[in-house]
């Protein structure tokens, strides 16, 4: 059984997305399969070559990138997202959720999208793509993990301010996002026995109540309970401990209580090779870990170091989802 090409979405097209995916078309070639959906008209001149279908995307010379027509009303303007174009960028991302669920595409990699061109230029009501993909899935709770070689990390709670974290971080949560890492370490990443770290939420995990109650509390109890059922889990362990490479050894993924607890580690050791993965969908979904960095669009300067990542995670993924080998 092969696995059918990846599906890439152009993203915000007045930010990085296009140069950055001819520039992973350029590493990769055609040793790793993928098309983008797109206007080809905001891509550079000569760069892409159009197909009709995803099976197609085989057939593009490795001096080309694939590309699954989508037309937008405006051009791309460098670091100026025009408001008639939001439309289209969220009908892409739903487009390649659709190949995707069809079985013609192996797995869903995003572009940087720029939420606040999304809600003025189209009302976009989800805070980013992980709940929009999780609403085209039609599942409840996904998380976000952010992986590289060096660690993988997933926070418990995301986007909200620090003064709400105590509020937000449930048992019912925690033990949620705990389930769908062991999960997804398992199923997508090939681990018999995942080795997850919990974080604490206070300084030294709180020091037996001394800074804080909710590590004695809430925490240490929901992992006693799935150690019980025979998951791997350690912790909560300080923060402040947990991330030198010696500690990194003893475990597979950890999983932090707020977001710069676990963004913060990752960014420090892996800036430019950090992928997003949404754990708890139905299909596969990467992305770059950085934004659409309208500052340096249109100049050349952009890295397509994480979207390379994030396109051969997914091969990965979807590999061993289909069942074959993947040479990476």
């Amino acid at each position: 059984m092969s696995v059918p090409p990846l599906a890439l979405t152009c993203g915000e097209p007045a930010g990085v997305g296009p140069e950055i995916a001819v520039k992973a078309r350029a590493e990769l070639g055609r040793a790793l399969p993928f098309f983008v959906i797109g206007d080809p008209g905001h891509f550079p001149q000569g760069s892409v070559q159009e197909i009709a279908a995803p099976s197609e995307a085989a057939t593009v010379p490795a001096g080309r990138l694939p590309l699954l027509r989508h037309d937008f009303p405006k051009p791309a303007v460098p670091g100026r997202p025009a408001p008639e174009n939001a439309a289209e960028v969220i009908s892409v991302i739903a487009r390649a959720v659709a190949l995707v669920q069809a079985g013609e595409a192996g797995a869903v990699v995003t572009n940087p999208i720029n939420k606040a061109a999304l809600k003025s230029g189209a009302g976009f009501a989800f805070p980013g793509h992980t709940e929009f993909l999780a609403d085209l899935a039609g599942v409840d709770r996904v998380v976000m993990m952010l992986a590289s070689d060096a660690l993988k990390v997933v926070p418990v709670t995301i986007h909200v301010a620090i003064s709400e974290v105590p509020r937000l971080l449930t048992v019912e949560l925690l033990e949620e996002t705990l389930r769908i890492t062991d999960a997804a370490l398992r199923k997508d990443f090939g681990l018999a026995t995942p080795r997850i770290a919990v974080a604490g939420l206070n300084p030294h995990a709180g020091e037996s109540g001394t800074m804080g109650c909710e590590d004695r509390d809430l925490i240490a109890p929901v992992i006693a309970r799935l150690q019980a059922e025979g998951m791997a889990l350690s912790g909560p362990h300080p923060a402040d401990t947990m991330f030198h490479a010696r500690a990194r050894a003893g475990y597979d993924a950890a999983v932090c209580m707020y977001h710069d607890q676990a963004l913060i580690p990752i960014k420090t050791l892996a800036f430019d090779e950090g992928v997003n993965v949404t754990l708890g969908l139905p299909f596969i979904r990467t992305s770059p870990d950085h934004g659409t960095a309208f500052d340096i669009a249109g100049t050349g300067a952009a890295r397509a170091d994480s979207l390379i990542a994030a396109l051969r995670m997914a091969a990965r993924m979807a590999a061993r989802r289909h069942g074959v080998a993947h040479a990476d």
